[in-house]
């Protein structure tokens, strides 16, 4: 059955919107209860809600661009074609890590990116489409959110700097509804 939906109909269907870092994203929960001003050390010391959730569709000219957020995110894959994640570690580290179905070929279903890492994604596969899911906690707000400069990250990055430029350079420009997962 998913073979046969369109990047098109999906956004239609799940009322996603483009999104300055997530291809077309539709947030689907923000938690009512929230942690209270102080109840959490910095950056998060200001209050947050419990936890955060959102759908995101990735296609061929709408990738994950460069960004972080301050909060851990779990994301999630659904329907369509494995998506290759790049995470560039504080300590100057990288992983390539496939979010996908085939669990055979050591694809996950599951990736957890810890907070303050940068990471960027794009298609494998047939490069048609990748719906997924993203969950973060505590809730993002836009203030948690931070587009990366391509420039400072390839230098140093150097290892994985030609795939920051390639999935930089396959961004179609489209009118974005906001910042980061928000």
């Amino acid at each position: 059955m998913a073979g046969n939906l369109t990047a098109e109909e999906i956004v239609r269907l799940l009322d996603l919107q483009p999104n300055a870092t997530c291809g077309f994203v539709r947030v689907t929960f923000l938690s009512k209860q929230a942690i209270a001003p102080g109840g959490l050390p910095a950056p998060f010391a200001d209050g947050r809600p419990l936890g955060s959730a959102l759908y995101f569709l990735v296609t061929p000219g709408a990738p994950v661009r460069l960004h972080r957020i301050r909060n851990d995110q779990l994301y999630h894959y659904y329907l369509g074609d494995p998506l290759e994640v790049f995470l560039l570690h504080a300590d100057g580290g990288t992983e390539r890590v496939i979010v996908g179905p085939d669990i055979r070929a050591g694809q996950r279903v599951q990736l957890l990116i810890p907070g303050n890492t940068f990471h960027t994604a794009r298609l494998i596969g047939q490069r048609r489409w990748f719906l997924g899911a993203s969950t973060e906690w505590p809730g993002v707000i836009p203030a948690d959110v931070e587009i990366g400069n391509l420039y400072e990250m390839a230098a140093k990055y150097p290892s994985v700097a030609p795939d920051l430029r390639a999935i930089a350079a396959s961004v179609q420009q489209v009118a974005a509804t906001g910042v980061g997962p928000r």
